[in-house]
């Protein structure tokens, strides 16, 4: 069966590729899709994000990187993807999850599935990393060392911009 790890991975961090990994061995082959979310701000544009996934999913072989557009649930049926996986570091998330899931499910019959992320990393989220990469945090311990090279890179763009 083919599932989807969907998120706006922006950027991707340690806790996300826990996630993807732990699907990978559930399933015999995963999409990882890049989504655009309205509500967030980004730091990198949706090519980039697709290309540091795919930079850091390399070692992956049942894993495939993807862009995403459009509902997922529409997605999911052109892609034959049978699960969506959702990654869960509190109780917040389950709650905001389960609605989801709920409503996918309500579309086309779809299931999710949520994993707790690892305890390593429950406190991660894409928003703090940058606000902290953004306010010259070291942020290397969080993500993969591409995906730190490219924070860098960024944040320093647009401190010169200013």
């Amino acid at each position: 069966m083919r599932a989807i790890c969907p998120g706006s991975f922006d950027p991707v961090t340690h806790g996300h590729l826990d996630i993807v990994a732990r699907t990978a061995t559930l399933f015999g082959d995963v999409l990882v899709a890049v989504g655009r979310n309205s509500s967030k701000n980004y730091l990198f544009s949706p090519e980039e994000r697709v290309e540091m996934l795919r930079e850091a999913c390399v070692d992956m072989p049942n894993v495939k990187v993807v862009l995403l557009s459009g509902l997922l649930v529409d997605f999911c049926a052109e892609h034959e993807v049978g699960a969506i996986v959702k990654g869960l570091r509190f109780g917040g998330d389950f709650e905001f999850e389960l609605q989801m899931a709920q409503m996918n499910h309500a579309l086309t019959g779809i299931e999710t599935v949520m994993l707790p992320t690892a305890s390593r990393w429950a406190h991660l989220s894409s928003t703090m990393i940058r606000e902290i990469a953004g306010l010259g945090g070291d942020v290397g311990q969080f993500v993969p060392d591409s995906v730190n090279r490219r924070i860098a890179a960024k944040v320093a763009e647009r401190r010169a911009q200013r």
